[in-house]
Order: structure tokens, then sequence, then C-alpha cells
């Protein structure tokens, strides 16, 4: 049952569109008419500014750590309950309920949960790899899915569970779907 409760309030926190309202909110636009047209805290950087972006960020990396880092350290949901409550902020974002089931693409709600389970090395392995992975591939589909493999080889490196493995491949799954377009291009080095 408190693994239910927390996968509800992830999936409902993870929905709140917070990049859209902070556009309106800030800048009196909607974000979505800019850039790649995601509900996201890049679209609120291309409109409003990289403070603005970074704030919006910030926010939709919150709304998946919050509840994952309340379910497994305070309310201690672990193992196989853990993994819908993980996965469920990434598919809030994803197929927000607020947005005709249409959302974002869930990076930062996606670093936000993992940040919470893998803290305090997994956050530098997760951003250092989307950094690095940026600036080598011209995709940036690719290059998320690139930093995700990272991510994996350091949860085997650190000897997670099978649930742990199971709730990444859940993840992978998300994240391919809501970079579809990026990923049906073949993969291509940055040149410099």
């Amino acid at each position: 049952m408190l693994s239910l409760t927390w996968t509800l309030i992830g999936f409902l926190l993870g929905s709140l569109p917070l990049s859209v309202w902070l556009g309106r909110l800030a800048l009196r636009t909607d974000i979505r008419a800019y850039g790649d047209g995601n509900p996201g805290g890049t679209n609120v950087a291309r409109a409003g500014g990289r403070g603005l972006g970074l704030l919006a960020i910030i926010l939709d990396m919150l709304k998946g750590a919050v509840p994952v880092a309340l379910a497994h350290y305070v309310f201690q949901v672990d193992s196989w309950p853990l993994a819908p409550v993980v996965l469920a902020p990434i598919l809030g974002h994803a197929f927000s309920p607020l947005l005709g089931w249409r959302g974002g693409k869930a990076l930062a709600s996606t670093f936000g949960v993992w940040t919470a389970l893998t803290v305090p090395f997994g956050p530098f392995v997760m951003g250092g790899s989307v950094f690095v992975f940026n600036k080598l591939l011209n995709t940036p589909g690719w290059a998320v899915m690139a930093a995700l493999l990272t991510l994996l080889a350091f949860l085997l490196l650190t000897g997670v569970t099978l649930p742990w493995v199971v709730t990444w491949i859940g993840t992978a799954a998300i994240l391919s779907w809501t970079h579809r377009a990026d990923l049906r291009q073949r993969p291509q080095r940055r040149r410099p």
C-alpha cells in the first residue's frame, strides 16, 4: 500500500507542468512555442534565458527526486516496491494528464529520481556523462542513451540488485520513447 501511495504521489508530482507554468508566470508566454515544442526547462531557457531555464530544470529534477527520496529514505520503500515509485515521476512528466497526456522528454525528472537513488556519486556520473556525450554526439537523444548506459555501468559496478536494473530498463524504455525522433537518426560525432 505504501508503494502504491508513493507511486501515485510521484506520478502526480511528475505530471505538474512546472516549466509551462513558469513560462506563463515569468515570461507571459507558452514555452512550447520555442525550440522543439516540449514543455521542459530547455525551452524555458530558449524563451527566457539561462537563469530561468536553470530554475525550470531544477524544479523538474525536484519533482522526480523528492517523492523517490521520501519513499526510499524516510518510509523505507525498497526493492521491487520501489520500482514503480521511481518510474512514476518520469512517466508523469512524459505523459502529463494536465497537458492532454503529452509531456516533455523527462530528462530532468529522470536525473532527479536517479540522483535521489545514487547520491553521492551517481549524480556526477549522470551529469558528467550527459555533458560529455552532448559534446561528442550531434544528436541529443543518442547522447541521453549513451549517458543512460554509463549510468547502468555505474549501477552494475556498485553491485545493485535486480529490481534496480529492471527499473533502469523501464527508465531507458521511457526515454527511448520520448527521444524517438532523435533515435531514428544515425548517431554522428559532433564536429569541432
